[in-house]
């Protein structure tokens, strides 16, 4: 869960790593550090963000052509300047970074304490660089091949790269499990963790598979596997524009990525549906069609945001696909010897499709003979890569470490999948199928119209900002929205919140309530509209302080709750889809006013790349 920057060509290197770590710094804000090469090489680094950093560096020497920089997200040893990256091989010649965590580093280091080395950190990734000066030492081989050797050693999680003293002209940069891409420039590489500090330079990138190891020099790029067997590159396009990149005027990443919902919701569906003919086309998963009409069930696999989307994909899937569906965190899943079979669909879910666990299920589950689809945003992420089909989100970039439009393009993509199933398996009528497509195809500027609560959330927000608890309830396809809405909030806020389905309140949660417990109700008019009503009742009755979200229009809710925000009139199968609006500028508002770092919440990062 780092960020990886390197260049080698004929630009000054500094400015370059430097604006790409400020772009990678989502997934990682501990420490940062750059290593560059002029007369030998240069080792900045500091605990805290990459602004401590630049402040640190600027009066110091960054001249030269070739560098790297790393923004870090702690594993092994405690954020600080020793041990954030780069970190240096015993002799100081090699230096390296590294996102991942290798395993077994223990066990190596005893045996290089033992022949001598000295460390100067607590990281496993400074055993690794050790390990690589070792085998070269001891066996007279060249960098490139005790590189190889040390990571055929190593068991776990990396993406490195490696800058050598004695080989000015050289970045090695090799992965496993942990992503990166390389960007081809006019004599000139670039490599990062994604595309984001790339895109600026070149829109020509590749994107190496796991066990790849590049050797880059100014003149050439050569790819080999681990059993150093040549490997032919892949080069594609980036769809990657420069202005998703930037904050376009807003205060916050997370806000704008709120606002950029109509659009990226419009995206996902763009010529995927079909409403006047009733028809729901979905390009990557088409030559599974068969498949689908023929299943027995469906397991659903995520983490954090995602789950709480494949919740709601399990709600839809059963309502209209008539499909059983299981719900599985990611992380718990590869752990229990999971009966799966080859009548089953494994559907993982992932923004970054990165996810170390997910694509860990994902192994198991292919092990076992399922069929695997992936729903993810990012173009050439490994989730793609490994599973036989899938659907992309179009969501665009995310910076916010807490996810927004990726947990609306994902609940879209997921609706989109439940009709399209029960299309294959006729469970779901030709007229009804036009109606629903009809109200979809609307849902855009219904979400843009839902945006319109900001100043009545924002003046709730107000009243609740110092809120120690706060209880989210919601019934069907609801519930994964309270849970949303709970992890929002203490996401960014910090503030103690649960989600629960608003009947499980009487089963414990109703315990809490009182007047210092504000508790959000999604209250729409649909199938369990009254039952949400006794449920408010009751909250009420024990002193508790309701916010409800409401369809427009209500009088009945508003007579009984603190707070009302309004959002239109919809089915109930897309009320996930505008419900989840308020609740994510209720989250933004408070944690702002809470004076929290709402792009950068502390402990976390956006893409979680280890176990």
């Amino acid at each position: 869960m780092c960020g990886i920057v390197g260049y080698i060509g004929h630009r000054d290197a500094y400015p370059i790593i430097i604006k790409g770590l400020h772009r990678l710094e989502y997934r990682g804000y501990d420490s940062a550090g750059i290593s560059l090469y002029n007369d030998g090489l240069k080792v900045y680094k500091k605990s805290g963000k990459v602004s401590a950093l630049e402040n640190f560096a600027k009066d110091l020497p960054v001249a030269g052509t070739i560098g790297m920089g790393h923004t870090r997200w702690a594993t092994h040893g405690a954020p600080s300047d020793r041990n954030s990256h780069p970190h240096a091989s015993n002799n100081r010649k090699l230096t390296i970074i590294h996102n991942g965590i290798i395993e077994n580093y223990a066990t190596i280091k005893e045996t290089l304490l033992a022949k001598g080395h000295v460390f100067k950190s607590d990281t496993d990734t400074e055993v690794l660089i050790h390990l690589v000066e070792d085998i070269a030492t001891a066996t007279g081989i060249d960098l490139k091949e005790a590189v190889r050797i040390a990571l055929n050693k190593v068991v776990g999680a990396y993406a490195i790269v490696i800058m050598s003293e004695d080989d000015p002209n050289l970045l090695i940069a090799a992965r496993k499990g942990s992503p990166m891409v390389i960007g081809v420039g006019e004599g000139e590489y670039f490599i990062a963790s994604d595309a984001t500090p790339i895109v600026e330079y070149t829109k020509n990138v590749i994107y190496l598979n796991d066990n790849e190891i590049a050797y880059i020099t100014r003149e050439e790029l050569l790819i080999k596997n681990i059993d150093n067997t040549i490997q032919i590159p892949y080069i594609q396009e980036l769809d990657l524009k420069l202005d998703m990149l930037e904050k376009g005027g807003y205060d916050h990443f997370m806000l704008k990525e709120i606002y950029e919902q109509p659009r990226s919701i419009r995206d996902c569906l763009r010529g995927r549906i079909y409403p006047q003919q009733g028809k729901v086309q979905l390009g990557g998963i088409k030559e599974y069609a068969e498949k689908l009409r023929n299943l027995d069930r469906i397991i659903i696999v995520a983490c954090g945001t995602s789950w709480h989307a494949g919740l709601v994909g399990e709600y839809l899937i059963e309502e209209y696909a008539r499909v059983p569906v299981e719900v599985e965190y990611a992380s718990e899943f590869r752990y229990r010897n999971p009966i799966i079979t080859e009548k089953d669909l494994v559907i993982a879910i992932s923004q970054s499709g990165e996810t170390a666990d997910t694509m860990a299920a994902l192994e198991l589950a292919k092990e076992k003979g399922a069929t695997i689809f992936g729903v993810c945003n990012v173009v050439g992420a490994s989730i793609p890569r490994i599973t036989h089909a899938g659907v992309y989100t179009h969501a665009g970039p995310e910076i916010g470490v807490a996810s927004t439009k990726a947990f609306t393009s994902q609940v879209t993509v997921l609706t989109l999948i439940a009709f399209y199933i029960a299309q294959q398996r006729g469970t779901i009528t030709q007229s009804k199928l036009i109606e629903y497509l009809t109200e979809l195809d609307g849902i855009p500027a219904l979400v843009e119209k839902s945006l319109k609560t900001n100043d009545r959330v924002k003046e709730i927000a107000e009243k609740f900002k110092d809120s120690r608890n706060c209880l989210f309830l919601g019934r069907g396809s609801s519930f994964p929205v309270a849970l949303e809405g709970a992890l929002k909030l203490k996401e960014i806020s910090y503030i103690h919140a649960e989600g629960y389905p608003a009947a499980e309140m009487k089963h414990g949660p109703i315990a809490l309530i009182d007047a210092e417990m504000p508790v959000v109700f999604i209250a729409t008019k649909h199938s369990s509209y009254e039952k949400v009503i006794s449920n408010i009742q009751e909250v009420k009755a024990r002193g508790g302080r309701v916010i409800a979200i409401v369809t427009e229009g209500d009088t009945d809710v508003k007579e009984m709750a603190d707070y009302v925000i309004e959002i239109p009139q919809t089915g109930e199968a897309f009320v996930p889809l505008l419900a989840t609006i308020p609740l994510q500028l209720l989250s933004y508002h408070i944690a702002v006013m809470r004076g929290c770092n709402v792009d950068q919440p502390r402990n976390l990062a956006k893409s979680v790349t280890v176990e």
